[in-house]
């Protein structure tokens, strides 16, 4: 099979702007004056870009990294989530399948392979795919991923597909078990969100993945010999940590650095750091403490995102939540908002708290008038639900213009929700790397948004270990909000209380929100359990985060009350405190035990 293939100037011209000598100023003419036909991307998936994606031209990234790929390079972009990375790789693959002489046939199996974290955004590239796809029917699109129908995805795969886009644990299934799996082609392999694939665990089905693949660059001199193309790879990550250094070096070879400008380098004077396109790093790769990994290193988020955080008491959580949620689909009729939580049975009883709860503060005759709180469409999505149910709530929320999405971190990485305006935190993230991804479901593609992030009292050193990364957030203005509404048709005219718990609206809402839990056996059985795997997840804060999130510092009938439940449930509130008495017990043991060890050496 031979290529045909002009050499295109425009492109050369573009290659020739991204050497190690580039800077800020130039680089933003470059952007500024950029098309993506100037990028040498064939004119029909141009027209593609803008008529199915919405693209006019491209963002940074996209006129960064498109030209690189073009040329064949290995390439490790960094850059902020929500800035088009999956556009900047899907078309520079596609670019050079549609320019196959002849043309690529389905027979001829895989060519590019595109490894992500998550189911959802397994689809989500997928969909992508096939709108870029549209005008180039004889490139066929596929995915294989957990939770799929084994014996359907063998099928597809037998009959042949030219990029497919997988998790990374059924891939390993099927490239170890499925041998009508084609992939003597393979030409590109992509790590999207690799910096997730990692924190999830995959990092040893990787390695093995890329032994079964000879995709290490070790590999490369002998698999070049047995293909018309060498091995591309590219390796997208919001944040760099030492994980992902390390799969750089085993998985790049020679590669470009795009988008790493703002992150913080150690001085040596071996490291050649002017510019964040054109960058070679070998030597860095060799070296991966050069590079200052994410827990001392800046993170990019949008400027045009607006990020805040709110200090409420454990007890008043609860009725805080529904209060800034309700203002902002007052304020704002018409849009989207995602709502984080720490376990999935938060998500179950919040999800349903929130589509139930029926309460009209504005009116003494409640019984009466007693409607919705919450007037929105209301989502749910975190891991333990089904595979369809998942990619329904996907899609649907997705489509909706003005709606609710309570989830896990599942929904944290990659996934483009159209519009969604703000971000709320309720359970804290944890690491620092997670709040960027979390915050990064918003302000995508140079569109306004919003970041709300609660903390306890207790936690807000937490504030401080965000700035150490070059995140900052200013307060959010509580009372204000609070005292905006009007209970029993009377608007609150003492501004200042004793604290937060005793305002009126607060107080009344909180009652309510006991008494309607208390009288709904299904509810109150999701909020006792919500209630003992919240406790478990707050112990298992990592590092120096246990410092801040500290368990002994809760009190766990506040906790309780932040589920609406009157009484902390005995029996979780017994074997937690047990169970925290025999680790403080074990602990003066092993202080004793070392003493004894200092004595007996003295």
């Amino acid at each position: 099979m031979k290529k045909t293939q002009k050499p295109n100037k425009e492109k050369e011209e573009i290659m020739s702007n991204t050497s190690n000598t580039i800077t800020k100023t130039n680089e933003s003419e470059i952007f500024a004056s950029c098309s993506f036909s100037s990028l040498g991307l064939h004119s029909s998936l141009c027209d593609q870009l803008r008529e199915r994606l919405g693209f006019e031209a491209p963002t940074l990234v996209q006129a960064q990294a498109i030209p690189v790929i073009l040329s064949g390079r290995h390439i490790l972009v960094n850059a902020e989530t929500g800035s088009g990375k999956t556009i900047a790789y899907l078309a520079p693959i596609i670019h050079h399948l549609q320019d196959y002489s002849p043309r690529v046939e389905r027979n001829q199996g895989t060519f590019a392979l595109v490894l992500v974290p998550t189911r959802e955004l397994c689809m989500q590239v997928y969909e992508i795919l096939q709108k870029l796809l549209h005008r180039f029917h004889w490139i066929v699109p596929g995915y294989v991923m957990g939770g799929e129908n084994r014996n359907k995805e063998k099928a597809r795969l037998r009959k042949g597909i030219s990029i497919l886009i997988a998790t990374p644990g059924r891939l390993l299934d099927h490239l170890k078990n499925t041998s009508s799996f084609t992939h003597t082609n393979l030409r590109w392999i992509i790590f999207d969100e690799a910096d997730r694939i990692l924190e999830l665990g995959f990092g040893k089905d990787i390695e093995e993945i890329l032994d079964l693949l000879g995709s290490r660059p070790n590999a490369y001199a002998e698999k070049g010999k047995s293909s018309e193309f060498p091995r591309q790879n590219l390796l997208l990550s919001a944040t760099l940590n030492e994980k992902v250094n390390h799969l750089a070096k085993i998985s790049l070879e020679n590669p470009i650095m795009i988008g790493l400008d703002s992150m913080k380098v150690q001085p040596d004077s071996s490291i050649n750091q002017t510019g964040p396109l054109g960058s070679d790093v070998d030597e860095d790769l060799d070296n991966s403490s050069k590079l200052v990994s994410s827990s001392s290193g800046d993170y990019k988020l949008p400027a045009q995102l607006v990020q805040r955080y709110v200090k409420v008491p454990c007890g008043s959580r609860l009725a805080v939540l529904l209060s800034i949620l309700k203002h902002l689909f007052e304020r704002e009729a018409s849009q989207k908002i995602v709502l984080f939580f720490s376990t999935c049975d938060a998500v179950d009883f919040h999800y349903t708290l929130l589509s139930e709860f029926q309460w009209s503060p504005y009116s003494q005759f409640e019984e009466e008038l007693k409607q919705i709180f919450l007037k929105c469409k209301t989502f749910r999505l975190h891991g333990n639900m089904k595979q369809e149910d998942r990619r329904t709530t996907f899609s649907a929320f997705k489509t909706e213009k003005s709606a609710l999405l309570v989830s896990t971190d599942v929904a944290a990485r990659g996934l483009d929700f159209p519009k969604v305006r703000c971000i709320v935190q309720y359970d804290s993230p944890g690491e620092a790397t997670e709040y960027v991804h979390r915050v990064g479901r918003t302000a995508r593609l140079g569109e306004r948004g919003e970041s709300l992030l609660f903390l306890q009292p207790i936690e807000v050193d937490y504030l401080q270990d965000l700035e150490k990364h070059g995140v900052s957030l200013t307060e959010y203005p509580l009372l204000k909000i609070l005292d905006s509404f009007p209970l029993h048709g009377q608007t609150h005219h003492v501004k200042k209380y004793v604290s937060l718990e005793s305002h009126p609206w607060v107080v009344s809402l909180q009652k309510e929100l006991e008494s309607y839990v208390l009288a709904e056996p299904k509810i109150k059985k999701l909020a006792k359990d919500a209630f003992c795997s919240w406790v478990r997840a707050y112990t298992a804060h990592r590092g120096d985060l246990k410092g801040i999130f500290m368990v002994k510092k809760l009190h766990l009938g506040h906790v309780a009350k932040s589920f609406a439940l009157k009484e902390q449930p005995s029996l979780v509130g017994k074997s937690f405190q047990n169970q925290w008495k025999k680790r403080k017990r074990d602990q003066k043991q092993k202080g004793l035990f070392k003493k004894r060890k200092v004595a007996r050496k003295t």
